[in-house]
């Protein structure tokens, strides 16, 4: 029984939609058969209301469920699992085994929580396998199939080259960069997010920038004032929300990705590009020890230290690593048929 459940967490704001439903319309994923439609809230209030709904589409299909399949680590993966084996349905986790062994960090807690209940852990990076074998789970529940993300990205990043945002843009291909900026570690200080920018305004001078806006970030851009400094005819392009199709060919077509994100990391490592991520620890260890990402931290000297490496071109280089080869998807469906 294949049933698609969609956990939407998006405030309600129009240009929030292409954080949500263009991504299925862009990618071509059928719509989900059910949207818990959760709405925002704290950790507690999300899950709590997470596993009232869960409990009971899960109790109420017919036919039953053979497995649950989550994905990630946001609070409705760790709800998924939780309420799946409080009803005795087993449990499979993609992405399992990622740390970034920060405990303050609510999406490891979700991470750690969910491995400890599944029974089937779908690995996408050595590290994780390392990390899960560490907390004692048994080999025979741990398999290394890949990256799923990186399937789509390959299978998508074609179609994506022929949107015509960068003509739009006024951009060339390998000219400019694109940044990115959501994490509380880099936008909730004032400071912090003045640092960051600071740095963003002296690189675009020679390298124009990309940066679109996620709807918290710009909220706190307002409040602490920086907004004009940006708009301010700086190199700095401000765009709303975008779609994954006018998303990708931007980050796929850039000099260099400046990002907190987790995709972002993984996405550039596998197309080969510079990523410069501002973090101070990463889940995904192997985009920066054998892909293009380096941690930058929060720090703006860090950072400007690396961008200028990057205008020189005197970065590092990567690889992508052999298991995101666009077939993980297939190992995970091979893996649950057998189970």
């Amino acid at each position: 029984m294949l049933t698609l459940i969609r956990y939407s967490s998006i405030s309600v704001n129009i240009t929030d939609r292409n954080l949500s439903d263009v991504f299925f319309e862009a990618t071509g994923i059928r719509n989900p058969d059910i949207s818990l439609e959760i709405g925002s809230g704290s950790h507690g209030e999300q899950t709590g209301r997470l596993i009232i709904k869960l409990e009971k589409i899960f109790t109420q299909a017919q036919p039953a469920f053979d497995r649950i399949v989550v994905v990630g680590d946001v609070n409705s993966t760790m709800a998924a699992t939780l309420m799946a084996v409080k009803l005795n349905i087993p449990a499979g986790h993609v992405e399992a085994g990622l740390r970034s062994f920060d405990g303050q960090m609510p999406d490891e807690i979700n991470r750690i929580v969910t491995d400890r209940l599944s029974d089937l852990l779908l690995v996408s990076e050595p590290s994780g396998l390392k990390n899960l074998k560490r907390e004692g789970h048994p080999d025979d529940r741990i398999r290394l199939v890949g990256n799923v993300m990186i399937d789509t990205l390959f299978r998508l990043v074609t179609k994506a080259s022929k949107q015509p945002i960068l003509t739009e843009l006024g951009l060339q291909s390998g000219t400019y960069a694109v940044f990115t900026a959501h994490h509380p570690s880099n936008v909730d200080s004032p400071e912090t997010l003045h640092g960051l920018i600071e740095v963003l305004l002296v690189v675009s001078e020679a390298l124009p920038l990309v940066f679109p806006v996620h709807p918290r970030t710009r909220e706190l851009l307002e409040s602490f004032h920086l907004l004009p400094a940006l708009d301010s005819g700086s190199g700095v392009r401000l765009l709303e929300p975008l779609s994954y199709l006018d998303f990708l060919p931007l980050t796929s077509q850039s000099l260099v990705v400046v990002t907190d994100s987790d995709g972002l990391q993984e996405e550039s490592t596998a197309l080969e590009i510079p990523c410069l991520t501002m973090r101070e620890n990463t889940e995904r260890p192997v985009t920066a020890t054998e892909g293009t990402s380096t941690l930058c931290g929060s720090g703006p000297q860090v950072l400007d230290d690396n961008m200028r490496a990057i205008l020189n071109d005197t970065h590092k280089s990567g690889s992508c690593p052999a298991v995101w080869d666009g077939k993980a998807t297939e190992r995970i469906a091979a893996e649950l048929m057998s189970v």
